[in-house]
């Protein structure tokens, strides 16, 4: 160990009189993107082999069994997690977020292969979630250890945990442009050439290590044929409209289902309750079943018969109406799926299944025009693709990762300017029925939520531990005003002293301007107490609760210099406004260098 310790310090030291710190970060983004790139590789070939050996070896009549399986798949996560690991699923990108505002980017060594186990288990095994999540979390597992091996800053750390996120799509979706603004979008980057170039190092890399293992081959096998037409302009802006009260659907229903499974306490009871809801609906309907790819790409080579799969009304598909129910139930059903695969205790993502939700709607928005005997007619391909675009853009509240996503992994841009209008108008809905997405309200309510808004940014990473000053001599209540002059006054430095019970609790302040004029009266020593002069403190800082936010409103509400911290309801110290904004100012330096 110490060898290798040895080893890393002459590294280390190497570098920095060989590297500059530009050059470095830029090598280490490219080591990042290739890393990236092989764990989602990994985890994507972990899972089509279970999947392999589920149907050619196990599973000998898939149909008739098949809805049993994520049932079997949660069980084995529930083991694995309760035996192996020991440690609860975290959602991959939430995580993340929080590890960069409150951890300074430091992420559990763990998560480099929980995800490359528990994800394929309950993918492989049918659950209706996603794996880029998953192999997100990873590779920024990977990107944070390693940035802390090689004693990497902070921010720089921040930034290559972005590299990893951004390699991870960009392997998987093989679209690096998409994959960088979504690391801008969902990490609330700044845009600035230091932190651009590193994102595209990390992107290209990782499509190259995807091309390297995986060749050619792409998920969405698809070419537009069908051009934009100035005349569907609005058929796009009602698609817009429909998927953004979808993407409003899509999380109330993930808040809804997880404070419900949220009042069980015990794990069994949860995978007992969550795996018999997912086997009824994958019964009645098979393209919940896993990802979800094969039925998008079915769903834009127009085979819908293949893409609803077998399901109790296959005699009644020749009617294109019991067709246009059956895909508008996939839309209904594959949130609540989704989000029941992760109360059940699987481990996923939430990206994919948006993707195929966002392309049941479009189809069906396709359809319903194309039959409702109007005379009208539009491409149901170009509508499923860009379905996918206005549900990404609602849910993740990122339009421009959704826009340059679909346009990438159709291999051209000729349905821009629909992708822009789709897009655009499901953000805008969404945004104004829903302050926040599914990955950050929770952060909200920790207070650890990073935005494009840098004052709430250096707020959210000040710690408020870092603040509070403790150096104050306390004082009783019925101490006489003799005492507290002998043993308070004259052994402080400061001008302001807390007043406690015996037991500690916080009862007011003492200013020494308000014994200023009796402090030489010799006649009050006796006769008077400190509670005499008490005074309410104008506010309180509580422990735990108020936020660095929360804080500040206090002293701009208050006036105040100085305000007490409680914590378990008793006097715990105090933060001073000075002190407070002089950390403001180093916090906002180091954010901005």
């Amino acid at each position: 160990m110490r060898a290798k310790s040895r080893f890393f310090k002459r590294l280390l030291i190497w570098r920095y009189k060989h590297i500059s710190e530009k050059n470095f970060v830029f090598l280490l983004s490219l080591i990042i993107g290739l890393l990236a790139g092989i764990v989602s590789v990994t985890i994507k070939n972990i899972t089509f082999t279970i999947q392999v050996i589920l149907e050619r070896g196990i599973v000998l009549s898939k149909n008739s069994i098949y809805f049993i399986l994520p049932i079997v798949g949660l069980l084995l996560v529930y083991l694995f997690v309760k035996y192996v690991s020991k440690k609860p699923i975290s959602h991959a990108i939430p995580s993340i977020l929080y590890s960069l505002s409150k951890r300074n980017g430091l992420i559990d060594k763990k998560n480099i292969y929980l995800p490359l186990i528990t994800a394929p288990l309950t993918v492989g095994f049918g659950g209706s979630v996603g794996l880029l999540g998953p192999a997100i979390l990873s590779a920024s597992a990977l990107s944070s250890n390693l940035s802390r091996l090689l004693h990497i800053d902070k921010k720089t750390r921040s930034l290559l945990i972005a590299c990893a996120a951004a390699g991870a799509i960009a392997s998987i979706f093989k679209s690096p442009i998409a994959a960088v603004i979504f690391a801008v979008e969902i990490f609330s980057l700044d845009l600035t050439f230091a932190a651009l170039l590193p994102l595209l190092i990390a992107s290209v890399s990782s499509v190259i290590t995807s091309y390297f293992f995986l060749g050619d081959s792409v998920l969405f096998d698809f070419n537009v044929t069908d051009k934009f037409a100035i005349k569907d302009t609005l058929f796009y802006l009602l698609l817009g409209t429909g998927t953004g009260v979808a993407s409003i659907y899509f999380s109330k229903i993930y808040f809804g289902i997880t404070a419900f499974f949220n009042r069980f306490k015990s794990a069994r009871q949860k995978l007992i309750i969550g795996g018999l809801a997912i086997g009824i609906m994958l019964f009645f309907i098979p393209p919940l079943y896993g990802e979800g790819f094969s039925f998008i790409n079915d769903l834009m080579t127009g085979n819908d018969i293949k893409a609803l799969g077998n399901t109790p009304f296959d005699a009644h598909l020749d009617n294109i109406w019991i067709v246009i129910g059956l895909l508008f139930g996939i839309t209904l059903f594959k949130a609540i799926a989704m989000t029941t695969t992760f109360a059940a205790g699987g481990s996923g993502g939430i990206i994919i299944p948006t993707l195929v939700m966002g392309s049941a709607l479009g189809n069906v928005v396709a359809k319903v025009i194309n039959n409702c005997g109007l005379g009208f007619s539009v491409s149901e391909a170009n509508f499923t693709l860009i379905g996918m675009a206005g549900l990404i853009a609602g849910v993740l509240h990122a339009p421009l990762t959704a826009i340059f996503l679909i346009a990438e992994i159709t291999g051209g841009y000729e349905l821009f300017v629909p992708l822009m209008i789709t897009a655009s108008m499901s953000f805008i809905i969404n945004k104004n029925g829903l302050d926040h997405t599914i990955y950050t309200k929770e952060l909200l309510e920790k207070g650890a939520l990073l935005t494009q808004d840098k004052d709430k940014n250096i707020l959210t990473l000040m710690k408020l531990d870092t603040v509070i000053e403790q150096d104050f001599v306390q004082l009783h209540p019925e101490m006489s005003l003799g005492d507290m002059l002998k043993n308070g006054v004259s052994k402080s430095n400061r001008n302001l002293f807390p007043v406690t019970d015996r037991d500690g609790t916080f009862v007011g302040i003492i200013l020494l301007d308000d014994i200023r004029t009796v402090m030489f009266d010799q006649t009050l020593y006796k006769s008077t107490s400190v509670e005499t002069f008490m005074r309410q403190a104008p506010s309180y800082i509580i422990y735990k609760k108020d936020t660095m936010q929360d804080v500040m409103r206090k002293f701009q509400s208050s006036k105040a210099w100085n305000l007490p911290v409680i914590k378990d309801n008793k006097y715990y110290g105090f933060v001073s406004k000075s002190k407070l904004l002089t950390a403001y100012r180093r916090e906002l330096i180091n954010f901005t260098s």
